[in-house]
Parts: C-alpha cells; structure tokens; sequence
C-alpha cells in the first residue's frame, strides 16, 4: 500500500505560511504608516513631523506585527475543522 498525501488547498483550512505573514505585514503596515503620517501631520500641523513619526514606526510596527502574526500561525486555537469527502479529493504521491 502507498501513501498519499493531500497536497492540494481546501479553502478555510490551514495556517498561513511565512510568505503570506510577510506580505500582509508588509500590506497593512503601509495602510497603518500612511495614517500615523496623516494624524500627526494634522496634531503638529508639520508634514516633516508625520514622515519622522511614520518612518520610526514603520519598522518597529512591522517586526512586531510579523512577529505576533507567526505567533498565531503556530497555534490552532480558533481554527474550525473542515469536514472533507476524502473520495473527491485527487491523491498525489509524495515526490
């Protein structure tokens, strides 16, 4: 007898990878850093203000988002388990 892996993705069900941690991190922290350049520049009334503010934390924020994102990747709390008809699925060997 052979074993198969499943290697295709069911929608809803596993965790994210690095590469999709990166990319969102990278994604939402452009949105996040945009906003802190506006609200600063509307608290000082300095733009040169909002672009010190928003570049520090650029790089902090990111590391940290990154890094409570792989946090959360690495546990299964909250995640719901998906049912799968295991005779629809196509069945790879493992190469």
């Amino acid at each position: 007898m052979t074993e198969h892996i499943v290697t295709e993705h069911i929608e809803g069900a596993g965790h994210a990878g690095k590469k999709r941690s990166l990319v969102k991190t990278l994604s939402w922290r452009t949105i996040g850093t945009i906003d802190t350049i506006i609200i600063t520049r509307i608290v000082t009334g300095s733009w040169l203000a909002g672009a010190t503010v928003g570049g520090t934390e650029l790089f902090t924020k990111m590391l940290l988002y990154y890094l409570h994102e792989r946090g959360w990747s690495s546990l299964d709390w909250g995640l719901e388990d998906v049912d799968v008809d295991s005779q629809n699925l196509k069945l790879r060997p493992v190469h």
